[in-house]
């Protein structure tokens, strides 16, 4: 069981009430994506920022002088280490902006230093490490949250609500087709769509999806005006253990008239369908009825990264288990290495296939770090997932 409790800063105040009001936080890297997250902080009420890291010298103090209000200032630690900051910072919480292949590290380290830990996507760098993580909060007892945050869009919310109205949904499909030209990284990489945009396409659907997923049938390609290296375009289905099946098809390389970055979506019903532009409030069109529009996001809604924060927060205070707790987020990482796998081999690839043997690679992990035992008692990948 995950517990929500923060760690005790005060050896001796142990058995006293849980802490109220804004969780301090300390944010772990002050990168392009640590310094979005940093504002984040400092514009919502539920937290506060007492912190900032990064393994760069100078760079979180950096941050602070860029970001920070001067008459905030003196009241943010800053260093290298993230225990020592945290430490000295008073903390409850770690927010890890690190990159994907310092987030096993990073994040292992706070829990078991007593933190409690919201993290940017990917949950790891290998879907092996998000299992192993899983294993680490529940040996903890520490919430770990992985922030998708795109998942956290009111509009997607009310296309669900529609959806339901209207049966639930049963067919799933995303059309993404962007042209951006980043240079770096992505532009080097195997599979630039499914990994790094599609994860949250894959994300969203299981927002919109009762079950969980099952298989996935992916093809892979680059457009030959393509200016990745790797395959810039695909299309993954991905079926459901209810019978729904959600489909992505999309380019990275796509000129000309593009769709939204949360991509279009059709979703078909029992009763109707429903459309959302990834963009404005979604509409709906029962069967032999009219179009009708869902709902406009109330002037309060909180948005993407601002809502995962909230939602964080919120379960440090006594709220629910977010529902992107890690155990819940590994699905969309599974989903992900399964696109790729199957992109490589041409044949359908099971959701179990690639837990239970990121699972095994997990468990040398944890024997390796010493410190986690709890892999030990998952009798498979899907069933460690859905037993916590």
């Amino acid at each position: 069981m995950i517990d929500l409790h923060h760690p005790v800063r005060d050896p001796q105040s142990a058995g006293h009430e849980s802490p109220t009001g804004p969780v301090p936080v300390v944010v772990v890297g002050a990168g392009g994506m640590g310094k979005t997250w940093i504002r984040t902080v400092l514009d919502n009420d539920a937290a506060v920022l007492v912190g900032i890291v990064d393994v760069m010298d100078g760079a979180a103090e950096r941050a602070v002088s860029e970001l920070v209000p001067e008459h905030q200032r003196s009241a943010v630690v800053t260093g290298t280490d993230s225990a020592t900051v945290a430490r000295q910072a008073a903390a409850e919480a770690v927010i890890d902006v690190t990159i994907p292949a310092a987030h096993h590290k990073v994040t292992a380290d706070a829990l078991h230093a007593g933190y409690p830990v919201l993290g940017e996507k990917p949950c790891a760098a290998t879907l092996a490490e998000a299992v192993s993580l899983a294993g680490h909060a529940e040996t903890t007892g520490r919430l770990f949250m992985v922030s998708q945050s795109r998942r956290n869009n009111p509009h997607l919310g009310e296309t669900r609500r529609l959806a339901d109205e209207l049966g639930g949904a049963g067919i799933v499909d995303t059309r993404f087709y962007k042209a951006p030209r980043f240079g770096g990284f992505r532009d080097e990489m195997e599979h630039p769509l499914i990994v790094d945009m599609a994860i949250h396409a894959f994300d969203a659907g299981r927002v919109l999806i009762d079950g969980n997923p099952v298989a996935v049938t992916a093809t892979a390609y680059n457009p030959v005006w393509s200016w990745y290296a790797g395959d810039a375009a695909a299309t993954v289905t991905i079926t459901y253990d209810t019978g729904a099946v959600h489909t992505f098809s999309g380019s990275w390389a796509a000129p000309g008239a593009e769709t939204s970055w949360n991509g279009d979506w059709q979703i078909s019903c029992e009763r109707g369908s429903v459309h959302w532009d990834g963009e404005e409030p979604p509409t709906a069109r029962p069967e032999g009825g009219e179009q009708h529009p869902g709902r406009a996001p109330a002037p309060e809604a909180r948005w993407e990264l601002d809502a995962s924060l909230s939602e964080f927060c919120a379960a440090l205070r006594g709220g629910p288990v977010p529902a992107s707790e890690v155990h819940g987020n590994v699905w969309t990482q599974a989903i992900v290495e399964a696109a790729v796998r199957s992109a490589g081999t041409g044949r359908r690839v099971l959701l179990a296939e690639v837990l239970d043997e990121a699972l095994d690679a997990a468990r040398e992990l944890d024997l390796a770090d010493g410190r986690s035992r709890a892999l030990s008692t998952w009798k498979t990948g899907i069933s460690g997932l859905t037993t916590t």
